[in-house]
């Protein structure tokens, strides 16, 4: 997901790749800015660069989490602290498991905290935090000739953050921002992915959305 966001955004937001290893992320933003140099130009690519974790929070408006469910609790508190009070925080992780019987939703099977709230925990305003982003095909995203038609539920608690993040979901060609409601009803977002999934897998659909009509 960090690879499509950084691309569909560069041509008209700065974007910072980042990681607990500078050289790493450096060296991820490198790759991505010469698939947005060969897909989207020069001014795109321009603006992809890499720096650490804490570098990159300190220098956002908005920070994606775009990480796994089972390591927030561990990279939320090395990072969040370096973001200004103003900074927007974007949550489109998902606990879900891949099982015998399919893709299941963690919070309903073991009964943990729902991913929005799990971050929100380690926030110093939690109501800078907002729910996005969960039902997008990863491959379309991160490939700019593929057109995108997908809804988007966005989940806050601040109409200002959840207005920002609906303006970022906007400025990816393709997407349309619905508002779910608070951050009490993430977890709705959240478990829509593995419903898809699942009807992905079973019905044998390729690359699949969710897009209300």
């Amino acid at each position: 997901m960090g690879r499509g966001f950084a691309l569909r955004w560069s041509p008209r937001h700065e974007v910072i790749i980042g990681s607990r290893d500078e050289a790493r992320a450096q060296e991820a933003a490198a790759g991505y800015a010469d698939a947005a140099r060969a897909a989207l130009g020069e001014a795109a690519a321009s603006n992809i660069t890499g720096a650490s974790n804490a570098a990159t929070a300190a220098g956002a408006d908005a920070l994606v989490l775009s990480i796994p469910y089972e390591n927030i609790d561990a990279v939320c508190p090395a990072v969040l602290p370096s973001a200004p009070e103003s900074c927007v925080v974007v949550s489109p992780i998902v606990p879900m498991e891949r099982t015998g019987a399919g893709f299941e939703f963690v919070p309903f099977r073991d009964g943990k905290k729902s991913a929005h709230d799990t971050v929100a925990a380690h926030m110093r305003d939690p109501a800078r935090l907002v729910s996005a982003f969960h039902v997008i095909s990863e491959k379309k995203l991160a490939d700019p000739s593929l057109p995108l038609d997908y809804d988007i539920f966005v989940c806050g608690d601040s109409d200002e953050c959840v207005e920002a993040v609906c303006g970022l979901v906007s400025d990816i060609e393709g997407l349309r921002a619905l508002r779910l409601g608070g951050g009490s009803l993430a977890y709705m977002a959240e478990v829509a992915t593995p419903l898809l999934l699942n009807a992905m897998v079973r019905n044998r659909l390729k690359s699949p959305g969710i897009k209300l009509v």
